[in-house]
């Protein structure tokens, strides 16, 4: 029998239960599907494909020590699997689930109702522990555990090729006519850089990652760095979190019992977010709380929009974490949920507006994460906490001398460690704002208080009946690693936990 293994997210051989299972029922035909259209969206960018094309390319390598070449076609999914299973007399694929965006999912739908048709059998496998047609989050994180402590699927010894099938050149940015994305200290995808990355963190790197995880200055070396290998599949999350347990099971002294327990919540921090838009894909667009989609303006200030996409707002921290993203294509989550909370409170700008933008910078773009996360920062999920954050106590907290924030704001070197945040408070102001660097977009204090208001009033009037809805659909149940928020009155206390994500 001919089988075809469609690879999605999921770029590896090691730990791959779709790959498994194929191998297993005959002759197979690895299948990577390049989808043009995909990549044209508002949340993709060309550093996220070049990223990808290094994973195909380690794939491919791996694959072909292994004895079938990874196939590689560009097009719309229904037309390439159409046109091989014919050509081929494929009567089988399989794959994982996966839990990417709306895109993506109405595309599976265009996929299953095309092999329904067509009389092929198209077989969906788990590679995480996101659990699909959930019923209630009640029990959920014992079955995630449970996922997360099988044995690994050993990579198979050998694979017999399905005959006669050219491989197929994996494209380039501008084969793809990708927009120009210039990100200079981007992290390099494929598989042995994420192993490379994994040992690294788990030996050396992570002892002080409970402390340095929160600063852009130090947060960059101890987080794992892990995050863009787990979004493409190069790593799977099962392995992460074994590795981490063996780490600890050799008890390691100093600080590093307490960096690994951390990241361990983090791992399934990771997973729950991913719960929450596998069960409600509408988070893409639609406000969790009902009553928030008449929070913001819908069309967003473009001036204010266009500042802060840009690292032009005026208030440097924020700035400075949007340059390095925009070269780095990445940032530790605190910072994450910092620019996100001054775009949604300070500036008012709405989710939607913000959200491709962050997410097309992103080289470990994870939708089931980004989305979720966006909303959560924003205050439109009805059972976190808002949090705003203040930007200029970040900078003051995490960026004490002004390293970082010099860096990256070149425009800032003369002014004083003690107006570094501040600069409109620099005796030298006059000379430097509205010419090198501009005037801030809005008064920190006043924009902050405005949003907590109007935040604040909107939740007061915020029907119980939805509210207890969302919790019993989205919010974590009793756990060592997560907040018991069972019931409305503990929806406080959600946040908290919520908002320490970050691997």
């Amino acid at each position: 029998m001919n089988v075809l293994a469609w690879l999605k997210r999921d770029l590896r051989i090691h730990d791959h239960p779709a790959l498994g299972q194929a191998a297993e029922m005959g002759a197979i035909l690895p299948l990577y599907i390049v989808e043009p259209e995909y990549w044209a969206l508002p949340d993709t960018s060309a550093r996220q494909w070049e990223f990808t094309a290094e994973c195909l390319t380690d794939l491919r390598r791996d694959l072909a020590g292994l004895g079938a070449p990874l196939i590689v076609r560009v097009g719309d999914a229904v037309d390439v699997l159409d046109r091989l299973c014919r050509q081929n007399r494929i009567s089988r694929i399989i794959s994982h689930e996966e839990t990417g965006n709306l895109w993506t999912f109405a595309r599976d739908r265009r996929v299953a109702a095309w092999a329904r048709q067509a009389g092929i059998e198209w077989k969906e496998l788990p590679q995480s522990g996101v659990v699909r047609r959930l019923a209630g989050r009640d029990g959920w994180a014992r079955r995630r555990d449970s996922f997360t402590v099988q044995p690994q699927v050993p990579a198979p010894i050998a694979l017999t090729p399905v005959a006669g099938v050219e491989p197929g050149v994996i494209p380039t940015a501008r084969a793809l006519r990708l927009g120009e994305d210039r990100c200079a200290h981007r992290q390099t995808g494929g598989r042995q850089h994420g192993l490379l990355a994994m040992e690294s963190f788990l030996t050396k790197r992570g002892e002080p990652y409970r402390a340095a995880m929160s600063s852009p200055l130090t947060g960059e070396r101890a987080c794992s760095r892990l995050s863009p290998y787990l979004a493409m599949g190069a790593l799977s999350g099962r392995e992460t979190a074994q590795a981490t347990t063996a780490r600890l099971a050799e008890r390691p002294g100093g600080r590093w019992p307490g960096a690994l327990a951390s990241f361990q919540s983090r791992l399934a921090w990771r997973d729950h977010f991913m719960q929450k838009l596998e069960d409600e894909p509408q988070i893409e667009v639609r406000c969790l709380h009902r009553a928030a989609e008449t929070l913001r303006p819908r069309d967003p200030d473009a001036t204010r929009l266009a500042a802060w996409d840009a690292g032009e707002t005026g208030l440097p921290f924020v700035d400075a974490c949007m340059r390095y993203l925009a070269a780095t294509g990445w940032l530790n989550f605190r910072m994450r949920a910092m620019v996100t909370s001054v775009a949604s409170y300070h500036l008012w700008l709405d989710w939607r507006a913000t959200g491709p933008v962050l997410a097309r910078r992103f080289t470990d773009y994870e939708p089931g994460i980004h989305w979720p996360q966006v909303q959560m920062q924003s205050g439109t999920t009805g059972i976190n906490t808002p949090r705003i954050y203040n930007p200029v106590k970040q900078g003051q907290d995490q960026d004490p001398t002004g390293a970082f924030t010099r860096r990256w704001l070149p425009e800032l070197a003369e002014v004083p460690d003690a107006f570094v945040q501040t600069p409109w408070r620099w005796e030298g102001a006059r000379g430097l704002l509205g010419r090198r660097y501009p005037e801030p977009l809005v008064d920190v204090a006043a924009a902050g208080r405005a949003a907590r208001d109007a935040v604040f009033s909107l939740r007061k009037v915020a029907p119980r009946a939805e509210i207890v809805e969302i919790i019993e659909r989205h919010a974590s149940r009793a756990d060592p690693r997560f907040v018991n928020d069972r019931a409305p009155r503990r929806r406080a206390q959600v946040a908290s936990a919520q908002l320490s994500l970050g691997l």
